[in-house]
């Protein structure tokens, strides 16, 4: 198998390219040719992860918010 060959077999993983997509799924906005290319290329894993933080960071922020809203 010819090395360009290997690289469209076993697409590159990142842990950004997970990120920017649970960014993208929360906002809610994304290209389907976008999402799908994402899909292709990044580890399962990665994504649970993003988006366990994500919600977390999420959760976090508007208790932060309300948190700052109620106290002035």
């Amino acid at each position: 198998m010819t090395e360009a060959n290997q690289e469209n077999t076993t697409p590159k993983t990142s842990a950004l390219r997970s990120i920017k997509l649970v960014a993208w799924s929360f906002l809610g906005i994304r290209s389907r040719s976008g999402y799908q290319e994402d899909l292709a290329r990044v580890n399962p894993m990665h994504v649970v992860a993003a988006g366990i933080v994500g919600a977390l960071l999420l959760i976090a922020g508007l208790i932060g918010l309300v948190n700052w809203v109620v106290a002035k």
